[in-house]
């Protein structure tokens, strides 16, 4: 019998490695006694010190969150929103069309209602205004009567814009969190601990989503305040409150779960456990979740509905939705949502498949370059997503115009170990598009189709080593092994103690066996459903969801008579039954004979 660690190239061909300790329960199955040692290796080979063990077990604002004044222009910023309440000017929230941007957005709309001042927003128009602030409506918003515009998820690179704001005489503070150039725009603050000029401990939080670093510019405007006794005879606004669009707009985005965020995140879920916020409990039942979200019910659920306004529909909707005050609102607004997701799903689906039948002609390229005319850009980054899920490249998908004359507007998704933020600004900076920008994971980029190829070439010579270097380190690493006896739902409990999980904190992963499959067959489209049985005598439902045309999902459902294997992947609770129960959510497969 084949030992998990023994397995050098799975059915994914993968090797199978210990991501920390050998935490392997054997034949016995039980992890029951040792569910305090599970959490403590769990964080330990997540990269906690062991003298630090108990503030990363339940991580609280209290011990993560820093002093806001560490960053660059955070008082600057706070001073000129606290005199902007004060003189009761016009403030208007200039937000991104993503669910960063619209959680951004909402958060401040909420605090500025809380202190008593009613501020309006901008969210620009995906297909016509495109990413980013535009002169012309920084202009348009000045010549309405605003005395100050705040910029949430965008503007670090909006040179031309915030120059054009500036001539017209409006005040902008800039809130992001993507990658600055060396010169900064012309703004009354730049808050962004990805700023080349941060000093090192805030940048140490340059994986914080725009909505993080809006928390903390509202953290300190409230201090701001109360230093100036504004906050005599009337109450101050709950800061933790807010914490549930913290939450979602950090998962959302794809930020990385560790330090502050996993603070923020864990803290947030319990906040939208209250329902508080009457928009985000519309979309939790439109969402038809009978529970307490989770992490992947923000990233797959919530999120998908909010981004869909952005995308197909109407780009306020999000933020409409995340500051109503009327429920009745809010239910029309979140079932619009939901439509409009089903809508982005079939256009998703069509772009791929057009994006797909273009990889094979890049087998050789380090970075998959795919482009089309008439593709919607409002899925592109969602399909990018695909496309690196599936090659295991750094992938940009570019949706181009009709008109040959036009624009492709492109996403980009990364691997972990390749910085595609800092490739499309330096691809910018060398003329090759004609604007970009991002961070290490995602990209966003407008280009000349003329450019595509030259593009391509640049991006294979810049990238290509860190793109070996990083594919050639991955494996699948995994947490624990055991037999399918131990496979129960206490031992997930377990693991969830561990979280909250995501990008940067990656969910345990559980390889149980060996195991005999009892049943395997198709599920909905591209699904793996399979009954494992292990020597032990206990059974467990598993299933590898988008694999069924893998070789992994060929061979479980074909080539598995009469052969044992080791299956891995997230252990789940299974609650449809009466009883709940363990499942496994298959990512790989190995033969254990």
């Amino acid at each position: 019998m084949i030992p998990v660690t023994a397995i050098t190239r799975s059915l994914s061909g993968q090797a199978w490695r210990w991501r920390g300790g050998n935490m392997d329960f054997g034949q016995s199955g039980s992890a029951r006694d040792g569910e305090e040692a599970i959490v403590t290796q769990l964080l330990l080979s997540r990269g906690v010190s062991p003298d630090d063990l108990e503030r990363h077990r339940r991580p609280t604002l209290r011990d993560f969150l820093p002093d806001p004044s560490l960053f660059r222009d955070m008082d600057e910023a706070a001073r000129r929103i606290a005199d902007a309440i004060q003189r009761n000017e016009q403030i208007t929230i200039y937000g991104d069309y993503d669910v960063d941007g619209a959680t951004s957005a909402a958060l401040l709309i909420l605090l500025l209602r809380g202190l008593g001042v009613s501020a309006g927003h901008y969210i620009p128009d995906r297909l016509l205004e495109g990413y980013g602030p535009s002169g012309e409506a920084l202009v348009r918003l000045a010549q309405q009567g605003s005395d100050l515009i705040v910029t949430v998820d965008c503007g670090a690179m909006a040179h031309e814009a915030l120059e054009a704001a500036a001539q017209a005489g409006v005040d902008v503070i800039v809130v992001d969190h993507h990658k600055c150039p060396p010169e900064l725009p012309r703004t009354v603050a730049l808050v962004n601990p990805n700023r080349l000029d941060e000093c090192d401990d805030a940048a140490a939080h340059g994986h914080l989503a725009a909505v993080g670093v809006a928390f903390l510019l509202a953290v300190a405007i409230v201090r701001e305040l109360r230093g100036r006794g504004y906050f005599e005879g009337r109450k101050a606004p709950d800061l933790m409150g807010l914490l549930d669009l913290v939450a979602l707009g950090t998962v959302a985005d794809v930020a990385q779960l560790k330090g502050l965020n996993r603070a923020l995140v864990a803290q947030g879920l319990k906040i939208m456990a209250r329902r508080e916020n009457i928009g985000l409990s519309a979309l939790i039942d439109a969402s038809r979740l009978s529970r307490a979200p989770t992490c992947s019910d923000l990233g797959f659920a919530l999120g998908p509905r909010i981004n869909a306004g952005g995308r197909v529909g109407e780009a306020t909707l999000g933020v409409r939705l995340l500051t109503t005050q009327d429920p009745d609102e809010a239910r029309e607004i979140a079932a619009q949502l939901s439509r409009l997701n089903e809508e982005r799903r079939a256009i998703e689906q069509e772009v791929q498949e057009a994006a797909e039948a273009q990889i094979a002609a890049q087998h050789n390229r380090a970075v998959m370059v795919l482009a089309g005319r008439g593709w919607h850009p409002g899925v592109i980054g969602i399909v990018a997503g695909r496309i690196k899920e599936k090659t295991g490249k750094p992938s940009l998908v570019i949706a181009l115009d009709a008109d040959e004359a036009g624009m492709g507007k492109g996403s980009g998704r990364s691997i972990a170990g390749v910085d595609l933020g800092a490739a499309i600004i330096a691809a910018r900076e060398a003329g090759l598009l004609v604007a970009g920008g991002g961070h290490a994971m995602a990209c966003g980029l407008t280009i000349d189709p003329s450019r595509l190829n030259a593009l391509a070439d640049w991006l294979d010579e810049r990238l290509a080593r860190d793109v070996t270097g990083a594919r050639g380190a991955q494996s699948l690493l995994l947490d624990l092994s055991l037999a399918p006896g131990g496979l129960r739902p206490s031992l997930v409990e377990t693991l969830e103690a561990a979280g909250p999980f995501g990008i940067g904190w990656p969910g345990p992963r559980v390889a149980v066996g060996p195991v005999r499959l009892v049943k395997c067959d198709l599920v909905g489209a591209d699904h793996v459903r399979m009954v494992a049985a292990g020597a032990d005598g206990n059974s467990f439902k598993a299933i590898a969801f988008r694999a069924a045309q893998s070789e992994m999902g060929q061979t479980l459902l074909h080539g598995s008579r009469g052969r044992q294997f080791w299956l891995a992947g997230r252990a789940k609770i299974d609650d449809w039954g009466s009883r709940p129960a363990a499942e496994l959510h298959v990512e790989d497969a190995a033969f254990a004979d």
